[in-house]
């Protein structure tokens, strides 16, 4: 080897095998096997998507969401945050938080199954506005989960978005928008002070 060579090898990181995804895409199931892979990896179309450094709204936003839905949610399911769920082989999105059946939450899996999933929750951030806007309900929907909430920040404040899917369609309509106070009866009943992200 030559002195070139061995400097440009000192100064060349090595890449993870990761970093060059196969030609037909990364499948749902590789996301258990590849090592090193950065926390919170989604795999969308068969490529991988890494999560950027959440800011205090959406890290404040998670925990009222998640401590809420556990008060109100009925035992026959359980509240589960940043799970993976598969809707089909190069599919594998991360909600941020997630309604399963019970039977489904056994306490050692790595994700779930699109049939196990009631409710998806996203809550919006600069890096992912267009996946959570867009791509992802769309591939929720063809899914065939049957509730869809989004979550923006305005002026600090949450607005939830409630979308309920349409048989007919394979699609979300939108069944409300909530400023202040989050109140429905579907999937179950549930009513949140949303100004209670003030407090966290």
């Amino acid at each position: 080897m030559t002195a070139e060579a061995v400097i440009q090898e000192m100064t060349t990181p090595s890449l993870p095998d990761w970093v060059f995804p196969p030609p037909e895409g990364f499948v749902a199931e590789d996301l258990d096997h590849i090592p090193d892979l950065p926390a919170h990896t989604e795999l969308i179309d068969g490529s991988l998507v890494f999560v950027s450094p959440q800011a205090s709204f959406h890290m404040r936003m998670l925990s009222l969401l998640e401590f809420e839905l556990r008060r109100f949610a009925p035992s026959t399911f359980k509240v589960r945050r940043e799970m993976s769920v598969i809707l089909g082989p190069n599919q594998r999105p991360e909600p941020d938080v997630s309604l399963v059946r019970a039977e489904a939450a056994r306490g050692d899996e790595t994700f779930y199954r699109a049939a196990d999933v009631a409710l998806v929750i996203e809550v919006v951030s600069p890096e992912s506005r267009v996946r959570d806007r867009e791509r992802k309900p769309q591939l929720y929907a063809q899914a065939g989960i049957a509730h869809f909430w989004r979550v923006e920040q305005q002026e600090d404040r949450p607005v939830v978005y409630v979308y309920e899917l349409d048989p007919a369609t394979r699609g979300y309509a939108l069944s409300g928008i909530h400023h202040d106070r989050l109140k429905l009866t579907v999937p179950f009943d549930v009513d949140l002070d949303l100004s209670e992200i003030d407090q966290l």
